[in-house]
């Protein structure tokens, strides 16, 4: 009975070594890349804000460079602002959000109807092709130290 225990915890050590192994790999390969083509998400009105707010920052004080002190000072500056203040620029960010959303339906169209999705996968394709040729130079040039050595 001893003989099958051992047997037992062995396969299933096997086992966890080989789903470790499993799952490195897929994580590695399986990442979807992001596409160039689809369009960026909008800016919010605090970012909006802070387009603007950089340029004045930067005219009142040309020898800061710390982008630190920008963004707190320009988090403070907004959390002063009045609703009324910040309208103008949640106008702007609202303007950018419905031009964003066309702009995104329209990407998904061009992805349902197959005109993205080919060049995805040729891409995908002629990476992995260029892996393995990759793959196959380093292995080449092994053989040759190996053979020098002897």
């Amino acid at each position: 009975m001893k003989g099958s225990r051992s047997k037992a915890k062995a396969d299933t050590r096997l086992s966890v070594k080989k789903g470790a192994a499993a799952g490195k790999k897929p994580v590695n390969k399986g990442k979807a890349t992001k596409d160039p083509n689809k369009p960026k998400r909008p800016a919010s009105a605090f970012f909006v804000f802070m387009e603007e707010f950089r340029k004045q920052y930067k005219e009142k004080h040309p020898n800061n460079k710390s982008v630190a002190a920008v963004g707190k000072a320009g988090g403070d500056k907004w959390k002063s602002l009045s609703d009324a203040e910040k309208a103008p620029f949640i106008a702007k960010a609202e303007k950018r959000k419905t031009e964003y959303e066309k702009n995104l339906q329209a990407y998904n169209k061009r992805l349902a109807d197959g005109t993205g999705a080919e060049e995805e996968e040729s891409d995908k394709s002629r990476s992995e092709v260029n892996d393995d040729e990759e793959d196959d130079e380093e292995g080449s040039g092994e053989e040759d130290d190996d053979d020098d050595d002897e």
